[in-house]
C-alpha cells in the first residue's frame, strides 16, 4: 500500500510558541534561543551503518522506551503509544524516528503537540521549539498497527490468536517508532493490554498485572538490561507460562501455546543443562531470565528462520522443537549463546554480525560434537568440519566477500556463520585454548550491556593474549584470500569457480537457516 505523508501543526501551539519566544523573556535568553535556532539542523537521518545506511538518526540517543500496546481480538489491530526518552547530541530543529507501516495519530515532544510527516521509512518530527544540545526530552507517539499488513519487510508475525515479533535486522520500526540500530541500545518497559483468554508477554520480567474493565488484563514487563531494537520480543496469544529453575537459581520461563504445552515439554526441559554448559565457558548468564517462545504458528512463511534470539525469550517455530534432542540441541545452544554475543554485547554495526553468528555457531558446534551427534555433513569433530570449511574459504570470499565485510544481500549467508567459526578456530589455533577462553570472557565482560566492533574484538584478543594479533585477524576477517591455518599446513583451499553466483538475499533465503548447527 502507499503510505500517507501527513503534516500537522496546530495553530494554537505554534502561536503559543511564538509568543513565548518574543515576549516576557530576558534579552540573554532570547539571544540564546536565537543562536540555538541558527545553529540547529534537522539532524542526520542516518547512523552511518555500512550495511543499512538508512537506519537511525545521529541527532540523539535513546535512553528508554515505554511501549503501551492494546490488542483488539475482533479487529486484530494494536492501538499503541510509544514513549521515548532521548538525549540530543546537537541542536535539532527537526528529528526523525524510523517508522514504516504505522498509522500515526499524534506526536508530542516534551508534552507539546509537534508537527510530523511520514516520508519513506522515516517519521519526521518538528518540535514547537528547537531542541538544544544535550537536552533530555520525552517523545510520545500514538499510532495504530496492523500485524497482518503487507509491507516490503515486517517485524510482525501474525498468529491465529495474536502476534509475535521478529525484528532482526531492520524491521523493529514496523512495530514501533524507534532509532532502529543496535548501536543505540536502551531500557525497555512494555505494557500489554489483552482481552480475556489471552496473555501478553515481552522481554524482561513481569512486574505488574492489572485487571481492567471489559474482561481485559494489562501485563507490564521491564528489562533489567538495555535491549537493541532488533531483539525486542512482544507477543500476545493463548499461552501457558512454564516456570522452572536454572543453574544458581536462574528463573527460566517458557511461553508456550496452551494446546501444545505437553508436546513441547521435552524440548523445553533441555534448557537448564544448556545454560549450565554455556556458563562453564562464557561465565554467568547475563540477564534476569531465559526461556523459549514457540510461536503459535505452523505457517512455514510466518518468519524466515528457525529461531531468533529475542532478548530473554528466544522465538522458535514450534514444529522444529518437536524433534529429538540430537536434532535440536545444537541449535538451541546457538540461540542461547546469542544471549552473550549479540544481545549482551551487540554489534556496533551490521558489518560486525560475524561476532554474533560466528560465536553462536562455534559453541553450538562444540556442544554437538561433545555429544557425538553428527552434523549435516556427517562429520563428528570440529577439526573435520573446519577442514571442510577451510576448503571453501576462497570461494566464499569471492561470492560473499570477506567475513567482516558483508552487504545487505549477503549479510546472513554462511560466510558470517561458518566463516566466522573458521576465524575463531584459527585464533584458538594461534594462541592456544586457554588464552582463547580468556579472550572470550574478557571481551564479554568489557562490553557487557554495550556494543562492540570487530576492531574492539581484535584489540581485546591482542591485549589478553599478549600478542599483536592485528594483522593476523585482519587477514582472516578482511582478506580476499584465505590465510594459512595455524597448526594445519596440510590444509588446502579449493580454487574459485567464477561461474558460481552470489547467494540470495536474506529476505529470499532465510538467515538463521544458514547456521551449521541446524
Amino acid at each position: 500500500m502507499r503510505y500517507r505523508t501527513r503534516v500537522t501543526a496546530p495553530a494554537a501551539a505554534l502561536i503559543g510558541t511564538a509568543a513565548a519566544l518574543t515576549t516576557g523573556a530576558p534579552a540573554r535568553a532570547a539571544a540564546s534561543e536565537e543562536s540555538a535556532r541558527t545553529d540547529a539542523s534537522p539532524g542526520p537521518e542516518t547512523l552511518g551503518d555500512p550495511v543499512y545506511p538508512d537506519l537511525g538518526n545521529d541527532g540523539y540517543r535513546v535512553s528508554a522506551y515505554h511501549l503501551d500496546f492494546a490488542y483488539d481480538a475482533t479487529t486484530r489491530l494494536v492501538e499503541a503509544t510509544a514513549t521515548l526518552k532521548i538525549r540530543t547530541t546537537r541542536p535539532l530543529s527537526r528529528l526523525s524516528l524510523d517508522a514504516l507501516g504505522l498509522d500515526i495519530r499524534s506526536v508530542r515532544v516534551g508534552g507539546r503537540t509537534a508537527a510530523f510527516e511520514q516520508v519513506a521509512e522515516k517519521l519526521r518530527i518538528t518540535p514547537a521549539r528547537t531542541l538544544p544540545t544535550k537536552a533530555r526530552v520525552t517523545l510520545c507517539v500514538d499510532y495504530t498497527a496492523d500485524p497482518r499488513r503487507a509491507l516490503p519487510h515486517t517485524g510482525w508475525v501474525a498468529t491465529p490468536d495474536g502476534f509475535a515479533v521478529c525484528c532482526q535486522p531492520d524491521s523493529a520500526h514496523t512495530v514501533f517508532p524507534c532509532n532502529d540500530h543496535p548501536s543505540d541500545k536502551a531500557g525497555f518497559t512494555f505494557r500489554l493490554t489483552v482481552p480475556g483468554g489471552l496473555r501478553g508477554v515481552a522481554s524482561g520480567r513481569l512486574v505488574r498485572t492489572e485487571q481492567l474493565d471489559g474482561d481485559r488484563t494489562a501485563y507490564t514487563y521491564r528489562s533489567r538490561s538495555p535491549i537493541a531494537t532488533e531483539v525486542v520480543q512482544i507477543t500476545v496469544g493463548d499461552y501457558a507460562i512454564k516456570d522452572r529453575q536454572g543453574p544458581h537459581g536462574l528463573p527460566l520461563r517458557d511461553v508456550v501455546p496452551t494446546a501444545r504445552a505437553a508436546a513441547l515439554e521435552p524440548a523445553l526441559s533441555l534448557t537448564p543443562a544448556l545454560v549450565e554448559w554455556v556458563e562453564r565457558r562464557l561465565g554467568a548468564y547475563p540477564f534476569e531470565t531465559y526461556g523459549l517462545l514457540p510461536c503459535n504458528s505452523d505457517d512455514p512463511n510466518a518468519f524466515d528462520f528457525t529461531g531468533l534470539e529475542t532478548q530473554t525469550l528466544t522465538l522458535y517455530k514450534p514444529n522444529y522443537l518437536l524433534q529429538e534432542e540430537s536434532k535440536i540441541g545444537s541449535h538451541m545452544m546457538h540461540e542461547l549463546v546469542h544471549s552473550y554475543f549479540g544481545n549482551s554485547v551487540s554489534p556496533a554495526t551490521w558489518a560486525d554480525l560475524w561476532l554474533n553468528e560466528g560465536h553462536a555457531d562455534f559453541y553450538g558446534l562444540l556442544y554437538r560434537y561433545e555429544r557425538g551427534w553428527p552434523d549435516s555433513k556427517g562429520l563428528t569433530t570440529m577439526e573435520a568440519r573446519m577442514k571442510d570449511t577451510y576448503a571453501l574459504g576462497d570461494q566464499w570470499r569471492h561470492t560473499s566477500g570477506p567475513v567482516a565485510a558483508p552487504n545487505a544481500a549477503n549479510l546472513f549467508d554462511s560466510q558470517r556463520y561458518l566463516g566466522g567459526v573458521l576465524v575463531l578456530y584459527a585464533l584458538r589455533q594461534q594462541i592456544g585454548e586457554a588464552a582463547f577462553s580468556a579472550v572470550e570472557c574478557a571481551f564479554l565482560e568489557r562490553f557487557r550491556d554495550a556494543t562492540a566492533s570487530t576492531e574492539d574484538y581484535i584489540a581485546v584478543a591482542s591485549e589478553v593474549s599478549g600478542q599483536d594479533l592485528t594483522s593476523f585477524l585482519r587477514d582472516w576477517l578482511y582478506g580476499t584470500k584465505t590465510p594459512r591455518m595455524p597448526g594445519h599446513p596440510d590444509w588446502t583451499v579449493t580454487p574459485v569457480k567464477p561461474s558460481l553466483t552470489a547467494p540470495r538475499s536474506r529476505r529470499d533465503s532465510g538467515h538463521h537457516d544458514n547456521s551449521a548447527t541446524l
